[in-house]
C-alpha cells in the first residue's frame, strides 16, 4: 500500500510531465516495487541493523583524510573520512569550520566576486593600518592609517570600545591619548586596539575565490551562517557551511537534520562506501527527534537511555551503576540491550510476543489425530 503523500506526488509528477494510460501504469508498478525494498518485517531491529551498517563500513574508512590547501586551490584544509564521521556523529562544536558560498547570477564573474569576498573577509583595525607608535613625549598612541576614508569608521569603532582615552584625528592619523598615561597602559590599550573588529563578517577568518565549473564561489575558513545570508549578493539557497550548530540556529532542527544526513551520505561516497540511506535517516532522526541536536555518546542519545544497563553497557558501568543504586533506580528491562546482558529473550521478532497454551485442546488435539 503506497502512503496517500506519495501517492499525490506521483500523480502531480505524472500531470506534470504528461503521463497517463499504460505508460503511467507502468511507472506506478516500478515506484510499488521501489516501495517494496523499503519495507522491513514487523520486529525487525533496525537500530542494531543501522548500527551496524554504519559503523563497519567506517572502520575501513582512512582513518586520517584531509583535502590541504597547499594541495589545490582550497583555502583551508576539509576534513574528510572517519575524522569527519566522528565530527558529525559526536556533534562537535569546535573544529575547522569553512563555508562554500554562491553568489546570484549576475554577481558570477571574477571581479564582483572578489568585491563580495572583500567585503565579507573580517577586518581587525592591525589590517587596515600602515604603522602604529607610541608618542611619549605626549604620551599619546598614534595609529597611520592606509587609506583615509576609514579615518572617521574607526575613530568611531575607539569611541564606543576605548573608555577613558581622548580621540582625534587628523589626515589619515588617528590618535589616542589615555587618562593614565604611562608606558605600561598605553601598551596594554594599543594592543586592545589592533584587535578591534572594524569591518566584514565576524568569524570570516579568510576567503579565496575559486571558479568550479564555470562558476564563481567563495570559500572562507571560518563561518557566520547567519550573517553570511543577509549579504545581498548571496545566493541564499546554495550557500552551505559545516557547522552543523549554525544551521540549526539559523534554518532550524529540520535543516539540521537534512545537513546530518546529507554530510554523512557524502562522506561515505567520498570514501566509495555505500550504506543504505534508510541507516543515515534513522541516525540522524534519533540525532534530532526532539527538537534539538544530541551526540551520539555518553552525553548524548546513549548517555539519555531510560535503561540501567544499557547506559552502563556504552560507557562509564560503574557511575550508571552507583548512581542507579543510590537513587533506587528501577530498570524494566524494555530495551534490547538489557534483556541480552541479563540472557533473557529480547523483545523484537518472535520475542516481540507472548504465546500461551491450552493444554486441555492441545491433549484433545492429540486424542482426535490418534
Amino acid at each position: 500500500m503506497i502512503p496517500q503523500a506519495i501517492m499525490k506526488k506521483f500523480d502531480e509528477y505524472c500531470e506534470k510531465n504528461g503521463i497517463d494510460g499504460r505508460k503511467k501504469e507502468e511507472k506506478l508498478e516500478a515506484l510499488k516495487k521501489a516501495m517494496g525494498k523499503y519495507l522491513y518485517e514487523p520486529g525487525e531491529a533496525v537500530g542494531i541493523v543501522a548500527a551496524q551498517s554504519l559503523s563497519e563500513p567506517a572502520t575501513q574508512m582512512t582513518m586520517r583524510s584531509y583535502t590541504l590547501a597547499s594541495q589545490s586551490d582550497r583555502l583551508s584544509k576539509v576534513t574528510q573520512g572517519l575524522p569527519r564521521l566522528i565530527e558529525i556523529f559526536d556533534a562537535r562544536k569546535t573544529f575547522e569550520k569553512n563555508m562554500i558560498i554562491h553568489l546570484k547570477e549576475k554577481y558570477n564573474s571574477k571581479e564582483k566576486a572578489k568585491e563580495v569576498a572583500t567585503k565579507i573577509k573580517e577586518t581587525f583595525i592591525g589590517d587596515i593600518i600602515k604603522s602604529d607608535s607610541m608618542d611619549l613625549v605626549d604620551m599619546r598612541i598614534e595609529l597611520e592609517l592606509e587609506n583615509v576614508g576609514q579615518r572617521d569608521d574607526v575613530k568611531k569603532t575607539l569611541e564606543k570600545h576605548v573608555k577613558g582615552c581622548d580621540i582625534s584625528s587628523r589626515d589619515n592619523k588617528v590618535y589616542v591619548k589615555p587618562a593614565e598615561g604611562d608606558y605600561k597602559n598605553m601598551r596594554k590599550i594599543r594592543n586592545k586596539i589592533l584587535s578591534f573588529h572594524i569591518g566584514g563578517i565576524k568569524d570570516i577568518s579568510n576567503v579565496v575565490v575559486v571558479n568550479e565549473d564555470g562558476e564563481w564561489i567563495i570559500q572562507t575558513a571560518g563561518s557566520n551562517l547567519d550573517k553570511v545570508l543577509a549579504v545581498p549578493e548571496v545566493d541564499v539557497s546554495r550557500t552551505t557551511t559545516n557547522d552543523l550548530y549554525q544551521v540549526y540556529e539559523v534554518l532550524g532542527i529540520e535543516a539540521a537534520r537534512s545537513m546530518i544526513f546529507s554530510e554523512s551520505k557524502d562522506t561515505l561516497e567520498e570514501q566509495g562506501l555505500e550504506v543504505d540511506d534508510r541507516y543515515l535517516h534513522l541516525l540522524a532522526d534519533t540525532m534530532t527527534f526532539d527538537g534539538t541536536i544530541k551526540s551520539i555518546g555518553r552525553y548524548g542519545v546513549s548517555g539519555r537511555k531510560a535503561s540501567v544497563l544499557a547506559k552502563a553497557n556504552f560507557e562509564e558501568t560503574k557511575r550508571h551503576l552507583i548512581n542507579a543504586s543510590f537513587y533506587g533506580q528501577t530498570d524494566n528491562m524494555r530495551g534490547i540491550i538489557e534483556n541480552v546482558m541479563v540472557g533473557q529473550v529480547a523483545p523484537i521478532g518472535t520475542g516481540m510476543v507472548n504465546l500461551t497454551i491450552d493444554m486441555d485442546k492441545m491433549r484433545a488435539a492429540i486424542r482426535k489425530e490418534k
